[in-house]
């Protein structure tokens, strides 16, 4: 029993900065299946009706991050989004808010990374020897399940910018480090084998840093891998709260007798 065919139409955002084009829509006509995703009639576009249509994708299996778009209105992985559960007829595509675009649905990232590698996403330890001579010098850190738990849902992030690209403080504030690189230093914060507290809070306790966060959620609605950044904010400004390097000091409370 053959599958049933339906057919769509997509439409897709088009601009080409190196050419004195204006940013349009095409639409392409396209056949789906039940299985078929965003990425797949894409593709299907690109290879029948258009070759120039510009999209970055890689893994098509949603490891990579590579396909993020806004699709409908809502920032998604192409690969992820069958068009069956989309229930529209007419499927709009446009490139992530947030991101400087270069050609068609390909967006710039060069900004995006460079927060994250601000960030230092790497274990510190003062304890370990960087010039290993023998195998001996080797060190072993052990970590219980507990101790696992409280990063690994944060070490899921795919870097795909969905949640970059659906955060209100980065649409008004390019210095703002972004919910990916902010839930990714805590991360760092809470593996009992890193050392690099201090260092990465003087990083992101500054003026464009993490109190520029609002706490709107949005970046946590549209994670594709459940990595709730909204929530790793919220627990680094716990940490930091709770401390008293950086000059901070925790009120006392005094009452009216006093």
């Amino acid at each position: 029993m053959s599958e049933e065919t339906n057919k769509i139409k997509l439409k897709v955002y088009r601009t080409n900065y190196s050419k004195e084009e204006s940013p349009h829509y095409d639409e392409f006509d396209v056949s789906v299946k039940r299985w078929t995703t965003v990425l797949d009639a894409l593709l299907d576009a690109k290879s029948y009706s258009d070759s120039s249509l510009g999209i970055r994708y890689s893994c098509r299996m949603a490891s990579c991050g590579s396909c993020g778009m806004k699709i409908n209105g809502r920032p998604r992985l192409a690969c992820y989004t069958k068009i069956s559960e989309l229930n529209d007829q007419t499927i709009v595509c446009d490139p992530l808010p947030n991101f400087p675009r270069i050609r068609d649905l390909v967006t710039d990232f060069t900004e995006f990374f460079a927060h994250h590698k601000k960030i230092e996403p790497f274990i510190h330890n003062e304890k370990v020897p960087i010039d290993i001579a023998k195998k001996d010098d080797l060190v072993e850190f052990k970590q219980t399940p507990e101790d696992v738990d409280k990063y690994l849902q944060f070490s899921y992030c795919i870097k795909c910018g969905l949640c970059y690209s659906a955060c209100p403080t980065v649409a008004t504030d390019t210095k703002f480090p972004g919910p990916q690189a902010l839930s990714q230093a805590y991360r760092y914060t809470a593996d009992n084998r890193d050392s690099g507290e201090s260092t990465r809070f003087n990083i992101v306790d500054e003026r464009h840093g993490i109190w520029r966060c609002h706490f709107a959620g949005s970046c946590s609605n549209v994670c594709p891998k459940g990595v709730d950044p909204a929530l790793g904010i919220q627990l680094l400004k716990g940490h930091l709260i709770g401390i008293t390097k950086n000059d901070k000091k925790i009120a006392t409370l005094r009452s009216k007798e006093e």
